[in-house]
């Protein structure tokens, strides 16, 4: 063959078998990429019916508030000529209403002091002066103290930013929202409060005034935060609480949900916050969602965050789900306001543990309570130690019992090696392809060769322990259970990975976890692929092509979950791996290519290991491993010749002043730190745009190794802050040595550190 290895006759059938996976895979592959960007709904235009949410009607106040307004930043007018804009719109609909609606629009200033830790930092906060507009709508026989449902939507931008998508979506989406409320004739039963808050960006100051300040904040039963991260896809639910309610209204009303117990998981990790915080823990523990657009984060917090590069139905998703959720808290019974929740709050019990939910594919949601769990992801672990009682039967003896679980052991430590092997191989394999290329990040602007470079080389640590050592020894008797001893060690190897998972499962249960959920679903689908997989071995052989695909078909909904779930991951790391932060050389150099590495490697084991123990009879051989690994290097070479940035994926860099001071007003020292916000230095943005360095008046014997740095730990500000004063730099790759240029709003940049006389000296860190 022509990539120089020899095919024997039985590899034949298992580069078919390698064929027909791939298949499968890249066809569920591109039903999910579809899913996330939004293909399936359909935005409604402006002549949508009244009674409808309408994306088109939501994108006429986005042009308002992001083109026809300069600048919704503190200090700036465009931020209080979006509050004039807001109120306006208020009045309108409010003008509308029928007699069965009692209309309030208040717009009021909030001021007040606060700390909170933030990232691992202690702040203590001062403002004031900071405008929040809220419209309450309730029936005309409502009270005062009556419970009420909030939406919570931030008008303001990060400065720099037009802000369509963080949080003109949102804004645009809640005046969409209230205006359908009254034009479709529903009067909420509960008073409903939009609460459009001016001052989210500098550290949730408009929701902190608001809970400090306003009449109606102890009335609030449960509230609705919607946020954006990135341009849109499906709107995640990243926090619920506190208690299972929140998520269980979800579950059962979302039109389009997006929902994973795991978010919740993970979230306290992520390097930034929201306004859920000051709802549902700082101040008042009032039960509710954090809904936020997370895909498309190449724009967050820059100059183009513009309504040209939303998702189109992301907002008509958004809008549908909004409303059905606003119905279905506004009718509850659980709906309470701050008086009750106390009253009530020793009588929580179950009800205040978290539960474990998922949507699958945003199609409908799967959900069930902390108690469920406790059963559910129990069953598992029990099927795995009973397992070897029932196949031993009818023979029933100690001996034969001990012989099949120690082989089911031996196929645990198998198959946890080979798990273990999918996150090393593509780690090692980034590690050394930065040894031979210029830059990291090559799959930063082209994400699917993230998938290209490690999916390949995990796959190949799959591999190796059945390539290597084949068919383990079993300590079983092979007369006994007339079985070749091949059947007996791929039985075993099957309810080794089942156990893998189902201890996973367990172990999320008694962390008190809610992502115990994926590897439920795994080990649940597994077991039900066995019992297809046993039934048509029965007549066509273990070995048979036929068994393969008996076990395969029945695992293809839990596979199309897996994908879509581990798609979303890898994608919205990609997207956020543009602004972690530069590390320390020389290993932060080598960080952003581990960590994607890791993460694919991750994502391949749930998404592909579960077919390893069947499967891997056809896959596992040496010339499958060769064609792999030549796939590996082709994928890795070729990666080097694609520049990490470009105009849709573009690299941040941050201006920062320092200003230190003493007594609270005297500054002793200002300082001006010119940074990059991710692993490719400024010596990499100097060398593939010359005009900046020739603007710097930096010349060839500048070296970055003695160049001031920054001191990391000497600034409040995080990564993900940083961003808020970023502007973008497109890189474009020309000619065959890759040389780049610098875009308009860097030479922007370069013209103002001219003017600030600011020079770069070469002394010494």
């Amino acid at each position: 063959m022509a990539f120089g290895w020899r095919v024997r006759e039985g590899d034949r059938t298992a580069f078919k078998c390698l064929i027909a996976l791939a298949a499968v895979y890249g066809v569920i592959a591109f039903g999910v990429y579809a899913i996330l960007h939004m293909w399936h709904v359909k935005p409604l235009a402006l002549d949508a019916p009244l009674h409808r949410f309408s994306e088109a009607r939501a994108i006429e106040h986005l042009k308002k508030l992001t083109v026809d307004i300069d600048g919704r930043q503190e200090g700036k007018p465009g931020l209080e000529a979006a509050a004039k804009y807001i109120k306006e719109q208020l009045e309108m609909i409010a003008a509308r209403a029928g007699p069965d609606y009692r209309m309030e629009i208040e717009e009021t200033l909030v001021s007040g002091s606060f700390s909170m830790i933030f990232l691992r930092h202690s702040l203590s906060l001062g403002y004031r002066n900071h405008k929040n507009v809220a419209m309450r709508i309730s029936s005309r026989n409502s009270t005062d103290d009556d419970p009420s449902v909030m939406v919570n939507g931030h008008f303001d931008s990060p400065p720099g930013s037009p802000g369509a998508a963080d949080c003109g979506s949102c804004v645009a989406s809640m005046l969409e929202t209230a205006r359908q409320i009254v034009d479709s004739g529903w009067v909420p039963p509960r008073p409903i409060i939009f609460l459009f808050n001016g001052a989210e960006e500098v550290f949730l100051l408009g929701s902190h005034g608001f809970m400090k300040t306003n009449k109606w904040r102890d009335t609030i039963g449960a509230f609705i935060n919607i946020e954006a991260s990135g341009s849109g896809g499906p709107d995640l639910v990243c926090q619920s609480g506190p208690g299972s309610w929140p998520s269980k209204i979800y579950a059962q009303s979302a039109i389009y949900p997006m929902a994973t117990s795991s978010a919740q998981d993970i979230f306290g990790i992520i390097p930034g916050d929201t306004d859920y915080r000051i709802f549902a823990k700082d101040n008042g523990d009032i039960p509710g969602l954090d809904i936020i657009f997370v895909l498309g984060g190449y724009f967050y917090h820059t100059s183009y965050d513009t309504i040209e590069r939303l998702f189109p139905g992301s907002i008509q998703a958004r809008g549908e789900n909004l409303f059905n959720l606003i119905e279905a808290f506004a009718n509850s019974p659980l709906l309470q306001n701050a008086k009750q929740r106390s009253d009530m709050a020793a009588k929580k019990g179950g009800e205040g543990e978290r539960a474990v939910y998922s949507d699958y594919l945003s199609f409908f949601m799967i959900y069930y309570s902390r108690r469920v769990s406790l059963v559910l992801h129990t069953l598992p672990v029990l099927i795995f130690f009973l397992m070897p009682l029932i196949l031993c039967l009818p023979n029933v003896a100690l001996h034969h019992y001990v012989a099949i679980f120690t082989d089911m052991l031996k196929g645990l430590l198998f198959h946890v090696i080979g798990v273990l092997l999918a996150v090393i191989v593509p780690v090692v394999f980034a590690v050394l392809r930065l040894f031979f290329s210029n830059y990291s990040m090559s799959w930063f602007a082209h994400p699917y060769l993230a998938f290209l470079m490690f999916v390949p080389s995990s796959l190949i640590g799959l591999l190796i322990p059945k390539t290597i050592c084949g068919f383990f020894p079993t300590s079983q008797d092979t007369s006994m259970r007339k079985m070749p001893k091949e059947a007996l060690s791929e039985a075993a190897h099957f309810w080794g990975a089942f156990g893998f998972y189902s201890f996973v499962t367990m172990a999320y249960l008694l962390a008190g976890l809610g992502g115990g959920g994926l590897t439920y679903l795994i080990s649940f689908s597994m077991a039900l692929s066995w019992c297809s997989f046993f039934l048509v071995r029965k007549h066509f052989g273990y070995q048979s092509f036929k068994s393969l695909t008996a076990y395969v078909v029945p695992l293809i909904p839990c596979l199309t979950y897996l994908i879509y779930f581990g798609g979303f991951l890898v994608q919205f790391l990609i997207e956020k791996m543009g602004m972690m932060g530069s590390l320390p050389p020389p290993y932060g150099y080598f960080i952003p290519d581990v960590i994607v590495a890791a993460t694919v490697g991750v994502v391949t084991g749930w998404c592909v290991g579960p077919l390893m123990p069947i499967a891997g009879r056809w896959l596992a051989r040496s010339s499958v491993l060769q064609f792999l690994l030549q796939f590996s290097v082709i994928a890795l070479a070729l990666s080097s010749q694609f520049f990490p940035y470009s105009d849709a994926a573009p690299k941040r860099l941050v201006l920062q002043h320092h200003f230190v001071t003493a007594g609270g007003s005297k500054i002793v020292e200002s300082s001006y730190d010119f940074s990059v916000l991710d692993s490719n230095s400024l010596s990499f943005v100097f060398k593939n745009a010359p005009e900046a360095a020739k603007m710097l008046n930096i010349g060839a014997d500048f070296s970055f190794e003695t160049a001031n740095r920054s001191d990391r730990s000497s600034s409040v500000v995080p990564a993900c802050l940083m961003c808020e004063i970023t502007k973008k730099l497109s890189m474009l790759w020309v000619g065959t040595r890759g040389q780049a240029c610098m875009g308009f709003f860097f030479q922007v940049y370069c013209i103002c550190l001219k003017l600030l006389n600011i020079q770069i000296s070469n002394a010494s860190t």
